[in-house]
C-alpha cells in the first residue's frame, strides 16, 4: 500500500540534516539505518551506507533511484542456492565435463609439439 499523497513522501529528517549544505564529492559514506526513507532529488550523487541488519552496504544514489526506498538497494537476505540431490548431480556433471575438456585441451597441445 502506498503512502497518501496528501502526506507526501517520507524522508528521515536526520538523513536530510546529514546531507544539508554538503557536496556529494566531498562527503564519504553516510551511514544510515533509515531503510524506509524515500530517496529525494537532493540525495543524488551521495553514497549511503544502508544497514541490512548485519553491516552497512554502500549505495550510490542515481537519478533513476528517486522515489524508491533506501532499503530496496540493500538486501537483507543472502541467497545461497536451491539445493537438493538433483542440483548436486548437475553440478558434479558440469565439473566432470570441465575437467574432461581441460584434459582434452592439454592432450591436443602435447600432440602438436
Amino acid at each position: 500500500m502506498t503512502r497518501s499523497l496528501k502526506k507526501g513522501p517520507y524522508v528521515d529528517e536526520k538523513l536530510l540534516k546529514k546531507i544539508e549544505g554538503k557536496k556529494p564529492v566531498e562527503t564519504g559514506v553516510i551511514k544510515t539505518w533509515a531503510r524506509r526513507s524515500q530517496i529525494s532529488p537532493e540525495m543524488v550523487g551521495f553514497i549511503f551506507g544502508v544497514h541490512n541488519g548485519k553491516q552497512h552496504l554502500e549505495v550510490l544514489v542515481s537519478e533513476e533511484m528517486v522515489g524508491h526506498r533506501l532499503g530496496e538497494f540493500s538486501p537483507t537476505k543472502k541467497f545461497i542456492r536451491h539445493g537438493g540431490k538433483m542440483q548436486k548431480e548437475q553440478e558434479a556433471a558440469k565439473k566432470d565435463a570441465e575437467v574432461a575438456a581441460a584434459k582434452a585441451a592439454k592432450s591436443t597441445v602435447a600432440v602438436k609439439k
